[in-house]
């Protein structure tokens, strides 16, 4: 299914990806009445503080919020070591931004719950849009915190992502009309009866072996399945691959889900080993008496995830009955690594499917969407989401 182009009486975009010039990059363009401006930016990227300037000069009445960067996407390919950029300019539609800075992972529930309210103060709030520091915050509890602060407004979609930094896991960043600053979070909120967003999260990861219960975890940290140990456990169904951790735990995330609603599964990846107490480190929290089963990939299976996570997308476009104006990807900084060179094979998979639609979007260390199944909002990991934005006539 191609969705229609948007007409010229609902929201212009236009999207810019800058290797190396932002002089060049964007002369002769820009939107001059944009209210808002996604930028991804590589932590690469040779001129940053130049590229925030042109940015300004180009879209001088828009917000600007971004961050760091895993990699960059942008219309048919993912890239390193530039920035992609994406301008809006509303005719039915307002934007608000809000930001705070945190400092530990334990106050990312707080935050979270912060951010939404102040979002949610005005009437009409329809996505919050959610951008984070990939590595002083715990991204579930993020979301919590944000769902939790729109109150009685359920109808609110939050999705975003977490900052990325590469495969180098050192410092992430969020800025918001300048670069971006370590530690800080930007919440977008959209408003408007004619704004409308649709949103899609596939991983393509298949599962195997017998479903095990997580017996001991803390925080981020696997303990126990079953009452056995997490870790000889992790290496007997890797076999040959137990050798290459913790690097080949991108190949083997588990597939988590509350017992009383296993429909709501959701993917984590181990990123760290600890032998001297057999446990698997993760990302993310770790829930105790959660339903947890082995997954495995394939470059097949992450292809067919992407064009999943834009088929949902494109049903609930039909659904809401507007036309898109732009596309906007998170895709997972280990299905990057694990795809290498044929990791533009899954944005040219989600293009095939959203035709002319512009696409911009990053690599991320965490991916903010609602469940494809149970449609409550939630952190991913190893996932492609998709978020379309547009305005009816």
């Amino acid at each position: 299914m191609q969705p229609p182009l948007a007409g010229e009486d609902v929201m212009y975009v236009e999207t810019v990806i800058s290797a190396a010039n932002p002089d060049v990059d964007f002369k002769g363009k820009g939107l001059t009445q944009a209210q808002l401006v996604l930028y991804f930016l590589s932590p690469q990227y040779p001129a940053p503080v130049h590229y925030i300037r042109a940015l300004k000069k180009t879209y001088p009445a828009a917000r600007l919020v971004g961050c760091t960067t895993g990699g960059e996407i942008f219309n048919t390919e993912a890239f390193e070591s530039t920035s992609v950029s994406v301008a809006m300019q509303f005719n039915r539609s307002e934007i608000d931004v809000a930001e705070k800075k945190i400092a530990t992972p334990e106050e990312s529930l707080a935050v979270g719950m912060e951010l939404a309210e102040r979002l949610n103060k005005k009437p009409g709030l329809k996505l919050i849009y959610i951008l984070s520091d990939g590595m002083k915050v715990t991204g579930s509890a993020l979301v919590q915190g944000l769902v939790a602060g729109c109150g009685e407004n359920s109808d609110v979609i939050v999705a975003g992502g977490l900052a990325g930094d590469g495969a180098d896991f050192r410092q992430t960043g969020v800025g918001v009309d300048n670069l971006p600053q370590e530690g800080n979070i930007a919440a977008i909120g959209f408003y408007g009866e004619a704004f409308q967003a649709a949103c899609g999260s596939v991983g393509g990861w298949v599962g195997f072996g017998p479903e095990r219960v997580i017996t001991k975890s803390a925080g981020n940290v696997l303990y126990e399945l079953d009452g056995t140990s997490a870790l000889p456990l992790y290496k007997k169904y890797l076999g040959e691959d137990a050798d290459k951790l913790p690097g080949s735990a991108l190949l083997f995330p588990l597939s988590l889900s509350p017992p009383h609603e296993q429909a709501h599964s959701i993917v984590r990846t181990p990123f760290a080993i600890d032998e001297e107490t057999q446990s698997l480190v993760f990302s993310d929290t770790i829930p105790q008496g959660y339903v947890a089963r082995m997954m495995h990939g394939s470059l097949h299976n992450m292809l067919d995830g992407a064009a999943q996570a834009a088929a949902y997308a494109l049903e609930e476009v039909a659904a809401r009955a507007y036309a898109p104006s732009v596309a906007l990807l998170v895709s997972c900084i280990g299905r990057n690594m694990m795809m290498g060179q044929r990791v533009s094979a899954e944005i040219g998979t989600v293009r095939g499917l959203l035709g002319d639609l512009p696409i911009a979007g990053f690599y991320s260390y965490g991916e903010i969407c609602p469940h494809p199944v149970t449609r409550k909002c939630d952190l991913h990991n190893q996932t492609m989401t998709i978020t379309l934005l547009g305005e009816t006539a």
